[in-house]
């Protein structure tokens, strides 16, 4: 939550001086980037309701929980706000490609878009150092996509295109500028649209994989199995299956080979302590449901018995 503070402050400041910029200026760049601000901080309001609502206890209607309204949420980010500042951004630019207008005290715009610059790499810094916390030796890119929290990848993603877009905004004030012509104003807020859709259809995917539900990252699915081996109980691990009910919340179910000789209280007793060894492994592990089964590999087994044969051939 600190990176998502963090860029609803910036870019709610960010959005501010860009709008003066665009009074001041006219320039198509300085509206679509005050759009895309607009949007940004319509993105960090809508994450922190997501995580509060997530937050209601279980009931008899969810009984595992509402930690999934974070996933909606972060859809909706997706898919409302950064295509409607998109597409916006789009429009603006192409009309004023077609309608090219001269820019008026240019400074403005150079002084407000060096500024919302440094803001904005603040902002990344900040979102960049809480995932450095987690994401291990992967890449930020497949951090992004291994991610089962939709916060930080939509704030790294969301800081990463506010960088570049305003890289393009400044990109086409300045041609605007040198070469007289407002159509490379125009060129500088379509280039912003088109990265914030890229970004919003890359992040739908992304999210809709959360909604539809994804299981354990497989490192976490090894600590869970190695947990069960080592139980006493246990004396083969037959699958495990897991599923995110929430971002901070995971569902486990196992099969476990048990021995045959074994009473029903101490299998009860065997799976209580399987599950406090997963737990203490994967605190996450919230639900877990454990199937004990006789295991077939032991030496001595004997197996069923067949199934009898029907001499009698089928009813006339």
């Amino acid at each position: 939550m600190r990176a998502v503070v963090a860029a609803l402050v910036a870019n709610l400041g960010i959005a501010l001086s860009k709008f003066v910029a665009f009074a001041f200026t006219g320039s198509s760049s300085m509206l679509s980037e005050a759009i895309h601000s607009v949007a940004d901080s319509a993105n960090q309001v809508l994450l922190l309701i997501g995580r509060k609502r997530s937050q209601r206890p279980a009931d008899a209607r969810h009984p595992f929980g509402y930690g999934r309204r974070r996933y909606v949420y972060a859809f909706v980010v997706s898919i409302v706000l950064f295509l409607v500042g998109g597409l916006f951004s789009l429009y603006e630019g192409l009309h004023k490609f077609q309608h090219p207008e001269d820019l008026s005290d240019a400074w403005i715009a150079f002084a407000v878009l060096g500024i919302a610059i440094i803001l904005e790499a603040f902002s990344f810094r900040t979102a960049l150092r809480e995932a450095n916390r987690s994401r291990g030796r992967r890449s930020v890119l497949a951090y992004i996509r291994d991610a089962r929290q939709p916060e930080l990848p939509v704030i790294l993603l969301e800081d990463l295109g506010a960088l570049c877009g305003l890289v393009f905004a400044l990109f086409g004030v300045s041609l605007a500028v040198i070469t007289g012509d407002g159509r490379w104003d125009g060129i500088g807020a379509m280039a912003v649209g088109t990265l914030l859709v890229v970004i919003a259809i890359f992040l739908a995917f992304e999210m809709a994989a959360m909604l539809v539900g994804e299981s354990a990252l497989p490192e976490v699915e090894a600590l869970i199995k190695d947990a069960l081996e080592k139980s006493p109980l246990v004396t083969r691990v037959i699958h495990v299956r897991t599923l995110h009910v929430g971002p901070d919340s995971l569902l486990v179910g196992a099969k476990i080979a048990i021995r045959g000789s074994q009473t029903g209280s101490d299998i009860a007793a065997g799976i209580d302590e399987a599950e406090r060894a997963i737990r203490a492994a994967v605190p996450s592990a919230e639900y877990v449901f454990l199937e004990p089964d006789l295991d077939r590999q032991l030496p001595g087994y004997a197996g069923l018995p067949p199934m009898p044969t029907d001499t009698h051939g089928p009813p006339a």
